[in-house]
This record gives C-alpha cells, sequence and structure tokens, in this order.
C-alpha cells in the first residue's frame, strides 16, 4: 500500500501540488494510512490489493519463470562471452611482439630497457598482460 502510495505521490505532485491544501490532505492521507485505530492501509489492502493479486496470481508466478530462466539464459550467454574474450586477449597479449616488454616485466619507458626473448616463461607473458591496452580489448569486443 505505501508503495502504491510512493508512486502515485510522484506523479500527483507534480500535477496537483498546486491545489489548495494538497500537502495538508496528503499528510492526512499518511496518518490515517498508519493510525492503529483506523488501520487504513490494512483496509486498502484487504479491499483492492489482495483480490488483485489473488486474480493474477497464475500470471506473476509464470513472469517469475520465465524471468529466472531467461535470467539463468543471460548470465550463461554473457559468461560464455566473457571467458572467450578473456580467452582471446591471453592468447592475443602472448602473441604480441617481443621487444613490448621488458625484462622487468612492464612497457618499456626508458630506451635503455632490454625487450625480453618470448622463451623466457610466465614472468613475460605476465607482463605482456599487464601491457594489454584497453583498445586492445575494444577491438577484441568489436571482433567477437
Amino acid at each position: 500500500v505505501f508503495s502504491l502510495f510512493m508512486a502515485t505521490e510522484t506523479f500527483t505532485d507534480l500535477l496537483i501540488s498546486w491545489f489548495p491544501f494538497y500537502y495538508e490532505v496528503k499528510m492526512a492521507f499518511v496518518i490515517w494510512l498508519l493510525s492503529p485505530y483506523t488501520r487504513g492501509a490494512s483496509l486498502l489492502y484487504r479491499r483492492f490489493v489482495h483480490p488483485t493479486l489473488a486474480r493474477k496470481e497464475k500470471d506473476i508466478d509464470a513472469f517469475l519463470v520465465r524471468a529466472r530462466e531467461r535470467g539463468y539464459e543471460t548470465v550463461l550467454r554473457f559468461g560464455k562471452r566473457s571467458l572467450n574474450l578473456a580467452a582471446s586477449a591471453a592468447v592475443q597479449a602472448a602473441t604480441k611482439v617481443p621487444g613490448q616488454v621488458t625484462a622487468q616485466g612492464g612497457v618499456p619507458w626508458l630506451a635503455s630497457d632490454p625487450p625480453v626473448s618470448p622463451l623466457q616463461g610466465q614472468g613475460a607473458l605476465a607482463g605482456r598482460l599487464r601491457s594489454f591496452s584497453v583498445h586492445d580489448l575494444r577491438s577484441l569486443s568489436e571482433q567477437a
């Protein structure tokens, strides 16, 4: 009931807030909803919200099942695409030109940094992965 009130309040504030005593009436309505004496929220729920939910229960359940299935399929699809992108990035980084990675494992900043041969193992591969640029990743996503 309160969420429905908040949703309608957003629009009514824009449209009819210029009416005299609008905010006073709105405050009285909220007090009526919250008051344990009047139990306005409970009354509105029993008369309007619950019957509507009971009528639409099968539709709501079917929608939730479809949403769960689509969510699962979406997670699988994006997971596969992410793994393919990561694998492509790793392979492309491993096959970059050897002169792009230095003995310290980074991109050569100084001309005096000696290049690493491609056969120096995991350190060279890690350095190449670190030197892999965002531009290279964007070009991979466009190719996929």
